[in-house]
């Protein structure tokens, strides 16, 4: 009988967390116990899922013990404070804040592009960035193919990659910009900014706080995991990262210079037949992808696949994912799958 073990959530009220414990019953992880926890606020609630209703108890150290696999997604102080205390325990944490991703000695894998390095790991495992995760997996292919000279990235964000809390504030920005009614914003750019801006029918330039570069946190999340992820550590990237009002699903404009010749026709094949990749790329049907097709799917979804002909070896894509499952909670459960 196939070994069966014992799962930890943590942060399992939120978001992503949620969708975590989805995933798991989805691909049928092997488990015989899953332990559900959050914070002190949420320990007296009940989560529904597979039929079964779970009890969420306080995440504290001593609620690893026996646990084989510890899923963060509580945010990066939780996981500072309590990953240690799970590896402690005997567990492997998969951990998706941003507290351990450039740690040398800690993996930080996309099973289609670096499951090798799964087993490096010496008790944690990071998941990379949302936006890092769907980029990849698209550039990867051409990587193989043909070599990367150079990449830009231009992100439109879903609110949801900002929490709940954000969903549910633009939901009634919008509802009250249609009644005529006054309009209050909390959550964007980041809770606790020294301004904080509406996104109903509006963008915003930022996501995350800026660093001494002129560049948001998110933007270097994006150059500093992918070079690690890909090893490739001199690669010239750059990206502006954009939070829009769409729900859910991250959508991306990348430009990339490869270093020998590949056509549309040639990256289209390739990237067709690449692990976790769904090409959507028909302009005379108007086919391409969208957040609200990605939206609650697993694949990595690319189209407008062109020539940029300002370059000699150039290629423009736009790629399209569901930030809370590929770009979080899939890739987590993924990376425990590796393990297995």
């Amino acid at each position: 009988m196939a070994k069966k073990y014992k799962v930890a959530v943590v942060g399992a009220t939120g978001m992503v967390g949620q969708t975590m414990i989805d995933v798991l019953l989805e691909r049928n992880f092997p488990m015989d116990d899953l332990k559900l926890l959050a914070s002190a606020r949420s320990k007296d609630l009940k989560i529904k899922a597979g039929g079964r209703e779970y009890p969420v108890e306080e995440a504290l150290p001593q609620s690893f013990a026996g646990i084989d696999f510890a899923f963060f997604s509580a945010g990066e102080a939780v996981s500072r404070e309590l990953a240690a205390e799970a590896v402690r325990h005997g567990a492997v944490v998969i951990d998706n804040s941003n507290a351990f991703r450039m740690d040398e000695d800690v993996p930080l894998i996309i099973p289609e592009v670096n499951p090798g390095a799964v087993h490096n790991h010496r008790g944690i495992i990071a998941n990379p960035n949302c936006s890092t995760i769907q980029m990849v997996v698209a550039l990867q292919p051409l990587q193989q193919a043909a070599g990367l000279k150079r990449v830009v990235a231009a992100t439109y964000q879903a609110v949801s990659g900002a929490g709940k809390e954000a969903v549910d504030e633009l939901k009634e920005q919008c509802r009250a910009y249609l009644a005529g009614e006054k309009i209050t914003a909390e959550y964007i750019p980041h809770k606790g900014a020294a301004r904080n801006y509406q996104l109903a029918f509006n963008l915003v330039p930022q996501l995350d706080v800026f660093e001494e570069n002129g560049y948001s946190k998110e933007e270097m999340k994006m150059v500093r995991e992918t070079r690690k992820i890909m090893s490739l550590p001199e690669l010239p990237l750059t990206a502006t990262t954009v939070r829009v009002p769409v729900i859910n699903g991250h959508s991306m404009a990348l430009n990339v210079e490869l270093q020998s010749p590949l056509s549309p026709e040639e990256a289209r094949e390739i990237l067709g037949k690449a692990p976790g990749m769904a090409v959507m790329d028909d302009p005379s049907a108007l086919l391409y992808p969208m957040p609200l097709q990605a939206s609650g799917r697993d694949e990595v979804f690319v189209g407008r696949i062109r020539a940029d002909h300002s370059v000699p070896c150039g290629l423009n894509l736009w790629v399209v994912a569901d930030n809370i499952r590929k770009g979080a909670a899939t890739n987590s459960i993924q990376i425990a799958e590796l393990l297995l």
